[in-house]
């Protein structure tokens, strides 16, 4: 009987789709990165839209942030907390892809994201902005979704004015 339930149960496993799909003639390694960019640009429209849930869609539930002079938010649940008190401090805050690059590992079920923003924001009425990298580390979870399960954000300059 349990042998029966281990086969149903493997091809239940092998008949459920990816959580990317290939198109054809495109590499997996291709979809995987597709599938990244697409994901992190999904969170960015969240965090311009100023939506916590939308800025984390894509984080595990066990995700490590950190940013350069704060402390680290340990968990999603954190990261939107945070997320939430910058939107509240800062209203008119909005990011801008620059450059971006994809590495996917081998074996396939793991990937960086590296990408460069302007972050712009406003101070006592006066538009600033400033440079900042951003990179993530994504895992294919157990149920076939790429998820960040660690990110940073390093600024590359002062903020100054626009």
């Amino acid at each position: 009987m349990l042998k029966h339930y281990a086969s149903v149960a493997l091809l239940l496993g092998l008949a459920s789709p990816p959580s990317f799909a290939a198109v054809p003639g495109q590499s997996t390694e291709s979809a995987i990165t597709s599938q990244i960019r697409s994901d992190v640009a999904e969170d960015i429209a969240g965090i311009n839209a100023h939506n916590p849930a939308e800025a984390t869609a894509h984080e595990a539930d066990d995700t490590v942030f950190s940013e350069c002079g704060r402390y680290v938010s340990f968990g999603r649940a954190s990261y939107q907390q945070g997320l939430s008190m910058a939107f509240e401090h800062n209203p008119e805050w909005h990011l801008g892809l620059i450059d971006e690059a994809v590495v996917v590992a081998k074996s396939e079920n793991q990937a960086v994201y590296r990408s460069t923003y302007n972050e712009d924001s406003m101070r006592d009425g006066v538009p600033y902005t400033h440079q900042g990298d951003y990179v993530a580390g994504f895992r294919r979870d157990r149920d076939g979704v790429w998820r960040i399960h660690w990110s940073t954000v390093c600024w590359r300059s002062p903020s100054h004015k626009k």
